[in-house]
């Protein structure tokens, strides 16, 4: 797992314990000061034996560049919570291919709908299940709903990218 920090102050705490293992300190000692494991600090210094200080520099990220940065997402959480018919859909159920296609027609990114849900995901939205209301229901039947019998089948699970209607509570 990748330690906390920036990639300069992740070089910095590289450095810090490649000067304290100059000095003489052991492998074990400089992992407690630094704040690494032993593996670590062993390979900085095996790093630090074949590459001089040049092994100890900051690694660009593997990877694409994200198509949405931070100013981006802070847009679309402003779009998403005006809802779907604001951007022009037939009604207020935001679906993964929904937004897909708003992400796309709005920054020129175009995803895949079924990755747009670890987006939405990371932004704080939660799956929401819209309520299932009978077009023909009887709002004034007082028949309670455990005294009627169920004949159907349970529902199979929806998938993880179902409809998204609001913010999780939780983030």
């Amino acid at each position: 797992m990748r330690p906390n920090g920036t990639p300069a102050e992740l070089e910095a705490r590289r450095r810090r314990a490649a000067e304290l293992l100059g000095r003489g300190k052991g492998v074990n000692e400089v992992a407690r000061l630094v704040g690494a494991s032993s593996s670590s600090v062993s390979g900085w210094k095996a790093a630090l034996a074949r590459h001089g200080p040049d092994g100890l520099k900051a690694k660009p990220h593997a990877g694409r560049k994200p198509g949405l940065g931070k100013a981006d997402k802070r847009r679309l959480v402003g779009l998403l919570k005006k809802g779907a018919v604001h951007a022009g859909f037939p009604n207020d159920l935001w679906t993964c291919r929904r937004v897909a296609d708003l992400i796309g027609r709005t920054f020129g990114v175009w995803y895949h709908p079924d990755h747009v849900w670890k987006i939405l995901s990371a932004l704080g939205w939660s799956a929401q299940k819209p309520e299932a209301r009978a077009r023909e229901r009887d709002t004034n039947s007082r028949r309670s709903s455990a005294s009627t019998p169920t004949t159907s089948r349970p529902r199979r699970p929806r998938s993880s990218c179902g409809s998204w209607t609001g913010m999780c509570a939780a983030r």
